[in-house]
């Protein structure tokens, strides 16, 4: 009965080495699409589900990870999704995932193109975003500035905050790694921060970024200064004018009482 069973594990032996192996598939071999649920940004000790869709029907799914050369994972399902479950994460089983499959017609060790990266983040909290304002953080009463809230991951919500309102100024769901706020000019003039989450629940919040201070453009002031002085000019001109000439007149009608004394 022991040989028996040797027998058959050195039968299975270079069957399950093969699958274990990622060669390079011929580009007939599509890719396929991997997923987190609820989200690949979650807390420690949370449930993720990990979900590998074929573009067509396939026989075993493998997922990798960066670092790895065999697979963490891999479910025989005959259709096109499989889902790996992973209770209760830690922040060792955050990285870059990708996932695979294969066809029973396949040659052995032969499988798909790899899907698209996915990085699972498993955190209490995300770092911080930056802040910056566009095209500058100083701002003429008639144009318009615009807040970019950057983070590191797409696919964030995000909000920004003005010092001295206790609730958010402006809310923004992005699938870009950042979220414009626009402002218009006349009201700009303040200091700003910003924050972003993962759009479901469970919630991660990011650190709060450093504050921006935008001020209003000095520019209309400057000019109106230098009218107020360039009238104040002219006005000591007509003053100095006027001036002369009442000194003018004095002397004139000083030297004509002059002229007729006996």
């Amino acid at each position: 009965m022991a040989l028996v069973l040797i027998l058959q594990l050195l039968t299975l032996w270079p069957l399950c080495h093969a699958d274990l192996t990622s060669t390079v598939p011929p580009a007939l071999y599509p890719k396929p699409w991997l997923g987190a649920q609820p989200a690949a940004v979650v807390t420690p000790g949370a449930n993720v589900t990990l979900r590998c869709r074929a573009p067509q029907p396939a026989w075993r799914f493998a997922i990798f990870k960066s670092g790895e050369i065999t697979p963490v994972l891999y479910r025989d399902v005959s259709m096109e999704l499989a889902e790996f479950f992973l209770e209760g994460v830690t922040p060792a089983q955050g990285g870059s995932y990708h996932c695979c499959y294969r066809n029973p017609g396949w040659n052995l060790g032969v499988w798909s193109h790899p899907s698209d990266t996915l990085e699972l983040l498993v955190t209490d909290q995300l770092p911080p975003p930056s802040l910056v304002a566009l095209p500058g953080p100083v701002v003429a009463p008639t144009a318009n500035v615009s807040l970019r809230c950057a983070g590191r991951l797409r696919g964030m919500s995000f909000a920004l905050y003005r010092v001295g309102v206790a609730a958010p100024l402006q809310y923004r769901d992005s699938t870009e790694p950042w979220a414009d706020f626009p402002l218009p000019g006349a009201s700009a003039p303040g200091t700003y921060s910003c924050y972003y989450h993962t759009p479901s629940s469970p919630y991660v919040l990011s650190l709060r970024s450093e504050p921006l201070v935008i001020s209003a453009d000095g520019s209309r002031s400057l000019d109106y200064m230098q009218g107020n002085l360039v009238r104040l000019g002219l006005a000591g001109l007509v003053l100095i004018s006027l001036g002369t000439l009442v000194v003018f007149d004095w002397c004139s009608q000083s030297s004509a009482r002059g002229s007729v004394r006996p």
